[in-house]
């Protein structure tokens, strides 16, 4: 495994008015925050792709404060946005944009919070495998049940990328007793028919393992949903 790997993308900060209606109505569908996100990636990759977030490697997630009326959109990319389409009166501040440059090595501890939309795969019975018919995928709802869910993507060291199952691991580990782990209200969509995302948000510090692959999970994400506010890996 390499000791050292490299990593290097663009951040987006966005402050936005909650009760502004650009605002509410991406809360309320979450096809429609997907839509607004995406828009400050126009041209980037031909029109129509249905790939075209994960080549540009957006990944997204924001929290709001419904007392304040203030909502945060962290945005990442591997291309630089354009928030100019954004209504003016819909931004309490100018966006921030920066970009991340950072060398990480074996043995280094990093903070880390994390949004992500752990399920699990209910067996569809013998019969229904022999006739290839997919498990039903279910949400879950329990902290307990999210922290087995992201335990089981820990890297402990000398072990391989991939885990039991085909599990992508992270390339980083923790002990998992000391993760902060909350459970949010799922994401929903008028738009878009039966889409529901369960969320739940995990704090902690991890020690990187392998940093090939560390760096991989910032780049790409952990986890389903990725399209709606999951599996963006933010560090510090």
């Amino acid at each position: 495994m390499s000791s050292t790997a490299h990593f290097v993308t663009s951040h987006s900060v966005l402050t936005l008015d909650a009760r502004h209606p650009y605002t509410a109505k991406a809360m309320i569908d979450a096809q429609h925050m997907h839509r607004n996100i995406m828009s400050g990636f126009y041209h980037w990759v031909p029109d129509g792709q249905p790939d075209a977030r994960a080549q540009m490697g957006v990944l997204s997630t924001w929290s709001v404060d419904l007392k304040a009326g203030v909502l945060i959109l962290v945005v990442q990319a591997r291309v630089p946005a354009d928030w100019s389409g954004i209504p003016a009166d819909a931004l309490k501040d100018k966006p921030h944009t920066l970009t991340v440059d950072r060398t990480l090595n074996t043995g280094d501890v990093v903070s880390f919070r994390t949004v992500v939309n752990p399920t699990k795969t209910i067996s569809p019975g013998k019969e229904a495998v022999e006739n290839k018919i997919r498990g039903k995928r279910i949400p879950h709802t329990a902290p307990h049940h999210a922290k087995d869910w992201f335990t089981r993507r820990l890297q402990p060291e000398g072990e391989p990328p991939t885990g039991p199952s085909g599990v992508s691991r992270i390339g980083a580990t923790t002990d998992s007793d000391t993760l902060n782990i909350q459970m949010l209200g799922s994401l929903k969509s008028t738009s878009r028919k039966g889409l529901v995302v369960a969320r739940a948000e995990i704090k902690g510090r991890l020690t990187v393992t392998d940093p090939h692959t560390f760096v991989n999970a910032l780049n790409d994400g952990i986890g389903r949903a990725r399209a709606y506010g999951c599996g963006l890996l933010l560090i510090r």
